[in-house]
């Protein structure tokens, strides 16, 4: 069975398509963006778990 990781991380608006690219390049796959408790974008990604 596949194992995830995941990780959120806020989105800076003027900087979006820069931090998209640095977790994309890391193996990150984005799931979903939503508004965060506080206002301003959270981004949700996921990876598979490399098995040993």
């Amino acid at each position: 069975m596949r194992r995830w990781e995941y990780v959120t991380t806020p989105l800076i608006v003027h900087n979006t398509a820069a931090i998209l690219n640095n977790w994309g390049s890391e193996g990150w796959e984005l799931v979903q963006v939503v508004t965060g408790p506080e206002g301003g974008l959270v981004a949700y990604f996921k990876r598979p778990v490399e098995e040993d």
